[in-house]
């Protein structure tokens, strides 16, 4: 991963926060965020309130599946414009306002669903604001890169990551807050208006300096001619040069598993916390915001730990931290309606899910090329949102059939597999 050098003295530093097109990121970031909760964690405690059973929303963690798949149409997002919307606002925020305004509409359709009368409904709802929302983090990945110079890289990638959690805290505490005081469609139309953060973030700043897509027949070839080479550019290539690294298959099998025993059990956290009859209000001071300043502690601790003891051991650490903190739900289940308890389990559980996320994310990036980094990450990114969404599907159907202690012991096993294959990794030395 390409490190970045930062200024000397500490007022220099700050005031790279305070640069506009710094703060911008922030913003954006908050937008990328915002939409996962309401198709995953939120969506599920709503679930389970009016009843839905706990198999049915294990496979609404499937409405993911567009994460997990963005690499198949990033180079399109990346290489084609939008006719009018492009032409007044350029290539990279003709896109984002073309996602974000769609992402409106979308939340608020999802709001008025009833998962109780028709679950198929709220289903294709929110599988269309996870494909919209995939579609947003394409462009803002590319938007954050080519808007800040060098310099301004590594404070951008922090704001990113700052306003995307605090976007993931809106969804998650804010939308429980207001499902609890007026109703759950409220509480969508509340989200869905704070799409408008991000939208005027895009308004206020520049297009990136870079020439507008052409249509292939402009440059005098064919268009099965130039239809092919760019095909060869954008799409073949990136692809090509990842599988034709040593150990492509055991790095790809570990991206999928190492954050498999998280996923799995983070499905079902919102109703398991709702049987323990936890209120809603309980659920989002410990889980979202207190989990937040925990997650952020985690963070900050991870990147120091991959700085003092590189990658492969750092990923070692906190996979085995990981793996251990779904036995403290393990313990939960028998404490009960305890919110001490929980507070306990949710910083255990947060702290090591920062810690394993910063030394995860710091693995993908040393793997991209940097002439294929934007459809390279998408690729790895989505093969890691896999095993969040269509392999941890099932673990409704595993709660359902077990007592919730031998469901987070299953968990907390299924974490062994991605250890095992990072071994391996670091032994054959595909890193």
């Amino acid at each position: 991963m390409n490190s970045v050098v930062l200024p000397g003295r500490w007022r220099d530093l700050l005031a790279v926060y305070g640069q506009r097109r710094v703060l911008a990121i922030f913003f954006l970031g908050f937008s990328s965020g915002l939409p996962l909760a309401l198709t995953f964690g939120t969506l599920s405690l709503w679930l389970a309130e009016v009843g839905v059973s706990k198999t049915t929303i294990g496979l609404f963690a499937l409405a993911g599946t567009p994460y997990t798949l963005k690499f198949l149409w990033s180079p399109l997002v990346d290489r084609l414009g939008l006719g009018g919307l492009t032409r007044r606002f350029g290539r990279r925020r003709g896109w984002a306002l073309a996602t974000q305004g769609g992402l409106m509409a979308a939340i608020l359709a999802l709001g008025a669903s009833d998962p109780a009368a028709d679950p198929h409904a709220t289903a294709w709802l929110a599988l269309l604001v996870a494909f919209l929302s995939a579609s947003q983090d394409i462009v803002i990945d590319a938007y954050r890169v080519e808007l800040l110079e060098e310099r301004q890289q590594g404070a951008g990638a922090a704001m990113v990551v700052l306003g995307y959690r605090v976007g993931m805290l809106a969804s998650g505490a804010g939308a429980l807050y207001l499902a609890t005081w007026w109703g759950w469609w409220p509480a969508y139309a509340g989200m869905a208006a704070l799409m408008g953060v991000g939208m005027l973030a895009v308004l206020l700043n520049p297009e990136p300096p870079g020439p507008l897509p052409r249509p292939p027949e402009q440059d005098g070839a064919p268009w099965p001619v130039r239809g092919r080479h760019w095909l060869a550019d954008a799409v073949v290539a990136p692809f090509a040069d990842f599988m034709g690294r040593p150990g492509w298959l055991h790095i790809l099998l570990f991206i999928l598993l190492y954050k498999f025993g998280d996923a799995l059990a983070g499905v079902m956290s919102g109703p398991f916390f709702l049987e323990l009859q936890f209120t809603k209000v309980q659920i989002a001071n410990l889980t979202k915001v207190f989990g937040l300043a925990a997650t952020l502690v985690g963070t900050l601790a991870g990147g120091v730990l991959v700085h003092r003891l590189g990658i492969l051991r750092s990923l070692l650490i906190c996979g085995l931290l990981q793996m251990g903190s779904n036995l403290v739900f393990l313990w939960l289940a028998r404490m009960g309606n305890d919110p001490v308890a929980l507070g306990v389990a949710i910083a255990v559980e947060n702290l090591s899910g920062g810690l394993g996320t910063a030394a995860f994310v710091a693995y993908l990036s040393s793997l991209c090329r940097v002439a294929f980094t934007a459809t390279q990450y998408a690729l790895l990114s989505s093969f890691m949102a896999f095993g969040r969404t269509v392999l941890s599907s099932q673990a409704g159907w595993l709660a359902e059939t077990l007592s919730w202690s031998w469901f987070f012991l299953i968990t907390t096993l299924a974490a062994v597999p991605g250890l095992i294959l990072l071994k391996v990794l670091e032994k054959k030395g595909f890193h």
